[in-house]
C-alpha cells in the first residue's frame, strides 16, 4: 500500500543542513509518509548522508550528475513519488515534529481542501526573527496577496496530488521564484488554507540561497504575470488585480535597469503591462 504523504526533498551541496532536515523527519509524529530526496548534482557528502538515513525512514533517492535546478529536481521528485498527498520541504529547513500530523489531521477534518499551509518560525543566521507584515501567512482566497510577493512556503504546504496534476508542475524555465509561480496557478482557482500554529523553521542568510544568488527577483515574477495573463482563464477582477501588480513590478525593474546602464532591457520591460 502506498504511503499517505511523499514528501519531496531537492538538494545541492547542503549536506549539513540536509541531514539537520532528515533528522526533523525522524521525529515526525505522523509515520505513514516516504521521502524522495532528489541529489541535484552535490558533490558533498551528501551520498553518504543518504546512507545513513535509509535505514531510518522510507527514503528514496534519485541522483542527478549536473545541477538541474530546484524546479528540475522537484518535479522529478514528484513523478516518483506514489503518494496522494504531497509536501515538500526545502533542505535548509526544519519541521517540527507534530508537522504532518497537524496538516493530515486538518485534511481528515476538511475533505473538501486541496492545499494548505502552516505558519513558520523564521531564523536568520542563527537567531529568531521577526516577519515584516506584507510576508505574515493568511489563508483562504489569497491570490491579490500572492501577486505581490511569495506569501506561501513549500516546506509549509501539503497538496492533493490531484491538484498538482490539474495546475501543472513547477516551471522548469525559472531559475529562482518557480514557488512564486505555482502558487499563483494555484490560488487564481483554489483557496489555500492556512493553519495558525508554527510548525515549520526556515532558515535563512545562508550564502548558497537562491534569492541571495538572484539579485532581480522581480524580473522572474513579471514572466509568471505575464504567463498567467496570457495563458489563464482569469475573471474580470483577477485580471485587473494581475495587471495593476504587473504595472508596477515593471516600473520597478525597468527603473533599476536604466541604472545599471541596461536601457534597451529597460525599454521591453516598463510598457509591458500596456499589452493585457
Amino acid at each position: 500500500m502506498n504511503p499517505k504523504v511523499s514528501v519531496i526533498i531537492p538538494t545541492y551541496n547542503r549536506a549539513h543542513l540536509l541531514r539537520e532536515a532528515l533528522d526533523s523527519l525522524e521525529k515526525q509524529t505522523y509515520r505513514d509518509f516516504e521521502v524522495i530526496v532528489i541529489n541535484d548534482g552535490s558533490n558533498d557528502l551528501t551520498p553518504d548522508i543518504l546512507k545513513i538515513y535509509q535505514s531510518k525512514i522510507n527514503l528514496r533517492s534519485l541522483t542527478f550528475e549536473e545541477n538541474r535546478g530546484v524546479s528540475y529536481a522537484r518535479n522529478r521528485g514528484i513523478e516518483k513519488s506514489s503518494s496522494p498527498w504531497i509536501a515538500f520541504l526545502d533542505s535548509d529547513d526544519l519541521w517540527y515534529p507534530k508537522k504532518l500530523e497537524v496538516q493530515m489531521n486538518y485534511l481528515k477534518e476538511h475533505p473538501d481542501i486541496q492545499i494548505c499551509q502552516t505558519e513558520e518560525m523564521w531564523i536568520r543566521d542563527g537567531k529568531r526573527v521577526n516577519p515584516m507584515k506584507k510576508h505574515q501567512k493568511s489563508g483562504g482566497d489569497i491570490f491579490e496577496r500572492c501577486l505581490e510577493l511569495c506569501v506561501v512556503s513549500p516546506s509549509a504546504t501539503i497538496m492533493s496530488r490531484a491538484l498538482l496534476e490539474k495546475v501543472g508542475p513547477f516551471d522548469e524555465t525559472l531559475p529562482v521564484c518557480e514557488d512564486y509561480d505555482l502558487w499563483l496557478r494555484i490560488s487564481y482557482r483554489y483557496k489555500i488554507e492556512f493553519i495558525k500554529e508554527p510548525l515549520i523553521i526556515k532558515r535563512g542568510g545562508h550564502s548558497d540561497q537562491l534569492s541571495q544568488a538572484y539579485s532581480a527577483m522581480d524580473y522572474y515574477r513579471i514572466q509568471s504575470i505575464k504567463n498567467l495573463l496570457m495563458n489563464h482563464p482569469l475573471n474580470k477582477k483577477q485580471a485587473a488585480q494581475a495587471i495593476e501588480e504587473l504595472r508596477i513590478k515593471c516600473a520597478i525593474y525597468s527603473e533599476g535597469a536604466k541604472k545599471r546602464g541596461k536601457v534597451e532591457e529597460a525599454r521591453k520591460i516598463e510598457n509591458l503591462a500596456d499589452y493585457f
